[in-house]
């Protein structure tokens, strides 16, 4: 099977420059990269030269991918990478356009499954891990046997169904919650037959010439689009590191580890910091039944599956209205709502730097009543790390506090995001 040798292809071209090695691979993967590309920017020339950088790309690393590899899956992710690079000015006016699409879908007769996912695959695929994520491309984009997924992932044909199965209910869970009706076989069918087609007459032979050269005759727009893809994916495969090698720290003994990494970004405004020991989680477990780890969790998987009715339990009501409901924000929906949880931090208790708060966030000095002195916060900062629906990386800390009758977790801070004005600012007390 030819299409089994691609590593064997990039090792060629990574030691001896072989164009003709290099130019069979652009010929095998220049469909798959074209059609995610244009499925993903909905523009035929911003396609190719996404489908140009991704080659580029694929000749500056030909030789530091491993041996194991599955090509298709690195280029697929690659295409995915560099097409939200190229989609971050565009985004907002993007995503109008899909709205506006998928409600002129509902007003149709007759549901088009395809026309109803094609929008929404590649963010569902960038939610599957590494695994599931390329058993579904050899698997429905490059049309392989079980078998041969199998033998590509290094697993028998039965566990190569089961990921392919998992991988399918994944994406059906993830389409039946923004409205698209549908079961796995049916989204086979149709990722099957439609994920792949035909890149423009001519194309491949234009980027092997380029991406031979590893871009040296690539345009600006390209190379500019080439430099923040790497970088992308340069923090991508650093956090996935971070996280694997932690996880497996942390896995023994449990099944869901709350905690994945600490990082300090407290630096930014807080004169000290204590992390919570055993005894003060045992203490909240008892006060309030949850950890302020647990009510972090919780509170952002809400916000990812926009359950609004579960954010409102965090979230406090008005204190002037008697018995008033917890009204979310719009602007915090908008930008919360399918929200990605990439890590948290471990939950700590600070003292705030007024000073430094000032000059960080200007806005507050509106919020603090007294410049004079620090103070130390009386609830707990839960660090965190998000992915926004806009592709961006947030971190920040939760603030979170129970000191209510009621002892209950609320909502005392974080992010907020004031649409009028296009700006995040700090929301709650310290």
């Amino acid at each position: 099977m030819p299409e089994m040798d691609d590593i064997a292809l990039l090792r060629e071209y990574a030691e001896t420059a072989s164009e003709k090695a290099f130019t069979t691979l652009v010929e095998r993967y220049v469909n798959l990269v074209y059609s995610t590309a244009l499925r993903s920017v909905a523009n035929t020339h911003a396609a190719e030269e996404i489908t140009q950088a991704v080659f580029i790309i694929l000749a500056r690393k030909a030789d530091k991918l491993p041996r194991h590899a599955v090509l298709s899956g690195w280029l697929y992710q690659t295409t995915r990478l560099t097409a939200a690079n190229f989609l971050r000015g565009e985004i907002r006016r993007q995503r109008r356009e899909q709205e506006a699409y998928m409600q002129s879908l509902a007003n149709e007769p007759g549901p088009d499954v395809w026309r109803q996912i094609a929008p929404l695959l590649d963010d569902a695929l960038g939610k599957l891990g590494e695994r599931e994520r390329n058993a579904i491309v050899l698997r429905f984009f490059e049309n392989r046997s079980l078998r041969e997924v199998g033998l590509a992932l290094g697993a028998s044909e039965d566990a190569a169904k089961m990921r392919v199965n998992r991988a399918l209910d994944k994406l059906r869970n993830f389409f039946t919650k923004r409205g698209v009706s549908s079961t796995t076989a049916m989204l086979a069918g149709v990722i099957s037959a439609n994920s792949v087609h035909a890149a423009p007459m001519g194309l491949a032979k234009t980027i092997s010439a380029v991406a031979v050269a590893k871009g040296a005759a690539a345009s600006v727009s390209t190379l500019t689009l080439i430099k923040g893809a790497l970088k992308i994916m340069a923090w991508t495969k650093a956090k996935t590191a971070v996280v694997a090698a932690v996880v497996i720290i942390l896995a023994v003994g449990t099944t869901t580890p709350v905690i994945i990494h600490y990082y300090r970004t407290n630096h930014l405004f807080f004169t000290s910091t204590r992390e919570l020991a055993d005894s003060d989680n045992t203490n909240y477990k008892t006060l309030t039944g949850i950890t302020p780890a647990e009510v972090a969790r919780t509170f952002f998987e809400a916000c990812s599956q926009e359950d609004w009715a579960g954010v409102s339990k965090y979230w406090p009501s008005d204190p002037r209205v008697k018995n008033a409901v917890p009204a979310i924000p719009d602007g915090l929906k908008k930008i919360y709502g399918g929200l990605g949880i990439v890590s948290f931090g471990k939950p700590f208790k600070g003292r705030i730097s007024i000073a430094k708060a000032i000059a960080l966030l200007p806005e507050t000095r509106y919020q603090i009543r007294s410049t004079n002195s620090d103070f130390g916060y009386p609830g707990v900062f839960v660090p965190y790390e998000i992915r926004l629906k806009d592709g961006t990386v947030q971190k920040w800390q939760l603030a979170i506090r129970c000191d209510n009758p009621e002892s209950r977790w609320y909502f005392d801070g974080g992010l907020y995001w004031q649409g009028a004005k296009s700006r995040w600012y700090w929301d709650g007390g310290w």
